[in-house]
């Protein structure tokens, strides 16, 4: 699904990412560890083209991102789904026009929006909050609706930078468990974290960076520093 070969970027002199090297396989759910300037986020930012890189490979679904350029781009954000921290809701939009809008930008039709919304908006268990706004939503809430907003392209692979951060325990905790279950249903999941608590609970692949490298790639289990 991801392969990623001696990436590296800097910003001026300084470097984010130094040589990093990893591959992910359709349906994992692989947890990114690291404190604030590891390079976590930057390292998501390169797979979805939002940035550029210096030097190395990155294939994802088998396809070399070098040779997407242009309204190519756009194309392919759709097979990456992409949940941040703060959750970058419309304000003056309701949950499922925040939805709806992401399709009417891929120009998708009414119909097709009138029959997709709803399927996501129950998949994150929202049904009843379709018509509340950002403002009327509790913070779990409007990071399910992020959530769904990222799902509606059915996308192969979904990045979360930080999706509890901004999160009490218990809600990032549900949120964490809503992720497990997007993974069940075989979407791969790169989770960008700094709490061990969460990777901890997971049990899964765990990937720590710092320094803008990759210094540990653990395959499961209970992740101790």
């Amino acid at each position: 699904m991801l392969l990623v070969q001696g990436v590296s970027k800097k910003y001026g002199d300084k470097f984010v990412l130094r040589n990093v090297n990893l591959s992910i396989a359709a349906g994992d759910f692989v947890s990114m560890i690291g404190p604030s300037g590891a390079g976590k986020s930057s390292l998501l930012k390169v797979i979805t083209k939002e940035e550029g890189f210096h030097t190395g490979k990155i294939f994802v679904d088998g396809e070399d991102i070098d040779f997407i350029k242009g309204n190519q781009i756009g194309y392919y954000r759709r097979k990456i789904g992409v949940v941040f921290q703060d959750f970058k809701l419309l304000s003056r939009k309701t949950a499922f026009e925040n939805i709806a809008f992401a399709l009417e930008m891929a120009g998708k039709g009414s119909k097709e929006i009138n029959d997709i919304v709803p399927k996501v908006l129950a998949l994150v268990s929202l049904e009843d909050k379709a018509h509340r706004f950002p403002r009327e939503l509790s913070g779990g809430e409007q990071q399910r609706v992020a959530i769904a907003r990222a799902l509606i392209h059915k996308p192969k692979l979904l990045l979360a930078d930080e999706p509890t951060g901004n999160l009490d325990a218990n809600t990032g905790w549900e949120i964490i468990q809503l992720l497990q279950r997007i993974n069940n249903f075989g979407t791969t999941i790169i989770m960008a974290t700094h709490d061990q608590n969460v990777v901890n609970a997971i049990r899964r692949r765990v990937i720590a960076m710092e320094d803008g490298m990759v210094v540990r790639d653990q395959a499961s289990g209970r992740y101790v520093t």
